[in-house]
C-alpha cells in the first residue's frame, strides 16, 4: 500500500505557515512510506533528528478499488471510508529543504508520521465534501477544519493522482491540513473526531 497527501490544500493553513496564499493549480502532491503508518492508539515517539515535530490534523480517505486515470465524476466509485490522521512533519528539517529547493521526504516521510484513526464508512456520513472534523489536546481543541473548505475536493484530488500512480486497494490519502498546525511535546494526548465523534486517540512519547 502507498500513503498520498496533498500539501497546500486548505488556503488558511498557507498563510500561517507563509504569510500569503497563491492558489495552485494542480495539486501538491507527496508520499509516505507504509513504515510511516502508526495506528491502533499506538504512543507516538518524538524522533531524536528533529526539535519541530508538528501536528497536522486531517481526513484521511481509504482506497478500496484498483483504478488508473479516474474521471472526476467516477472518483467516489474508488473509496469506501475516512478517518481522522495526523501528518507529522519535522518542520524544521522541512523549512531547512525548502529553502534550498530540495524535495519535503526526509521532513514527512519518517517512521510513524502517519498516524490513522479508526475508518467509518462513507455510507455512514453526508457527502465527502460536508464533513467537519477536528483535534484537541489536552481536552482543548486547536483544529477545527471543514472539508467544504478544500482547496482541491476529494474527488478532484483522486482524479489528478491517478494520472501518475495506479490506486490499489488499502491505499490512504491524506487531504490536507486546516488552519492551526503547532508543535507536538512530550506526554501530550491528542484526540480527533470527525463529525463529532472520537476515531483517533493517542499519547506523545
Amino acid at each position: 500500500m502507498k500513503i498520498m497527501a496533498v500539501g497546500m490544500n486548505y488556503a488558511d493553513h498557507v498563510k500561517e505557515l507563509d504569510g500569503s496564499f497563491v492558489r495552485p493549480t494542480e495539486p501538491v502532491i507527496f508520499l509516505k512510506p507504509d513504515s510511516a503508518i502508526l495506528k491502533d492508539g499506538k504512543p507516538f515517539f518524538i524522533p531524536d533528528f528533529s526539535q519541530e515535530v508538528h501536528y497536522e490534523a486531517e481526513l484521511v480517505v481509504r482506497i478500496c478499488r484498483l483504478g488508473k486515470n479516474i474521471a472526476e465524476r467516477f472518483a467516489h466509485r474508488y473509496y469506501d471510508a475516512v478517518t481522522v490522521g495526523i501528518d507529522f512533519t519535522a518542520r524544521d528539517l522541512q523549512r531547512k529543504a525548502r529553502s534550498v529547493g530540495n524535495p519535503w521526504d526526509l521532513s514527512k516521510g519518517f517512521d510513524n508520521s502517519a498516524v490513522i484513526g479508526e475508518f467509518v464508512p462513507v455510507d455512514k456520513l453526508p457527502g465527502i465534501q460536508q464533513l467537519a472534523f477536528r483535534l484537541d489536546i489536552d481536552g482543548r481543541t486547536v483544529q477545527s477544519g471543514h472539508t467544504a473548505d478544500m482547496v482541491f475536493t476529494v474527488d478532484e484530488v483522486i482524479a489528478y493522482v491517478s494520472r501518475f500512480y495506479t490506486l490499489k486497494t488499502g491505499d490512504l490519502l491524506y487531504t490536507g491540513t486546516p488552519v492551526g498546525v503547532g508543535p507536538v511535546h512530550i506526554g501530550e494526548h491528542l484526540q480527533g473526531y470527525l463529525e463529532g465523534e472520537k476515531l483517533l486517540d493517542f499519547y506523545v512519547r
